[in-house]
């Protein structure tokens, strides 16, 4: 079969052909119908390397974000059947540990690699899932080449909204800054989900109006009279919680300046940046904290959200043989929304 690999660090993928996988006792093999390509996944080709003390050996398959139909199941397997369609919750876990158990597997305490992160990914004809449980069925009519991107770019958000949801009620505000492939989500998911008024920043034109059509009360460009527009907008309060899809020192700064006391700032976004925090840096009682993908069971929500039309990720689909361009595109910021790579049509 055909996968879309790391074969070299700091270069770009290539397009092999390598062994279709055969699943083994407890395991299912996925006909993948569409693999999300993730900003994360530049980090990966470009700015890791052999000698970052990761436990992952080259080549493998990118691809984390994966949805599509059940192939083939080893022995012992239950709950799934062959055709059926399904989505990859991709932050696998040990399975033991007390996070595990807990139903967290995305915060497993014993080091897990996943699909596309040192393993072997979606960004392939087939996927080996090594157990039924990281399986979610699909709702009728959710096509996996539209649910793929909701396993991370919806379910990231998700998960970081959720845990919010205290501070959400109808008199707040949350803002979004970075309306790309997981912003974008945040904004559907925050007007179906909360009643908080929505507050969507970026620096291009054309993401503040993919907000505005998504439902963002207000759109704000990034820079520096952002943080004042947004405490006008508040009343001078400032924003109850604050989702940084970005994560750069400019963005930090910007969410620390937007917050309001007794605030939350969360940091989703992995451009690297730091904050100075201090007794006086920050306003009072906000905490800050980042996140990590979800949980199987806020997958499944978020799942059914998007079943009853709630949500929708927008999609640009491209065949496996064009998922090297994908991410050339993505590193150039000529993509928005979510690409999403199709390699094979329905069984």
């Amino acid at each position: 079969m055909r996968a879309l690999q790391i074969v070299k660090w700091k270069t770009d993928p290539e397009l092999v052909e390598v062994a279709q996988p055969e699943p083994g006792p407890g395991q299912v093999v996925v006909k993948v119908g569409g693999s999300g390509a993730c900003h994360s996944d530049l980090h990966i080709l470009h700015d890791f390397s052999g000698d970052m003390g990761l436990p992952w050996q080259l080549p493998f398959t990118l691809g984390h974000e994966v949805a599509g139909w059940v192939h083939a199941v080893g022995s012992g397997v239950t709950g799934v059947e062959t055709g059926q369609p399904v989505a990859v919750h991709g932050a696998w876990g040990c399975g033991t540990c007390a996070r595990c158990r807990a139903g967290v597997e995305n915060y497993c305490e014993n080091p897990v690699q996943q699909p596309g992160l040192g393993i072997d990914g979606g960004m392939a004809e087939f996927l080996l899932v090594p157990g039924a449980r990281h399986l979610v069925p699909l709702p009728d009519g959710l096509d996996p080449a539209a649910a793929a991107p909701l396993t991370d770019a919806g379910l990231t958000p998700y998960h970081a909204i959720r845990r919010s949801r205290g501070k959400l009620g109808p008199t707040a505000t949350a803002v979004v800054v970075g309306v790309g492939g997981l912003g974008h989500m945040a904004v559907q998911i925050l007007k179906a989900t909360t009643a908080a008024r929505v507050i969507a920043v970026d620096t291009k034109p054309d993401a503040l109006e993919l907000a505005r059509s998504l439902g963002a009360d207000h759109a704000v460009v990034a820079g520096e009279t952002a943080v004042t527009e947004i405490r006008g907008i508040t009343g001078g309060l400032g924003a109850d919680v604050v989702l940084d899809f970005v994560g750069s020192d400019a963005t930090m700064q910007l969410g620390v300046g937007a917050a309001r006391t007794l605030g939350d700032l969360t940091i989703v976004g992995v451009a690297g940046g730091t904050y100075p925090v201090g007794f006086f840096s920050i306003p009072y009682e906000l905490s800050v904290q980042t996140v990590y993908w979800g949980s199987r069971a806020e997958l499944v929500e978020l799942l059914d959200l998007a079943g009853r039309g709630l949500i929708r990720p927008e999609v640009t689909t491209f065949p496996l043989d064009k998922a090297a361009d994908v991410y050339r595109a993505l590193h150039d910021g000529m993509l928005s929304g979510r690409a999403v790579v199709v390699p094979s049509g329905a069984p």
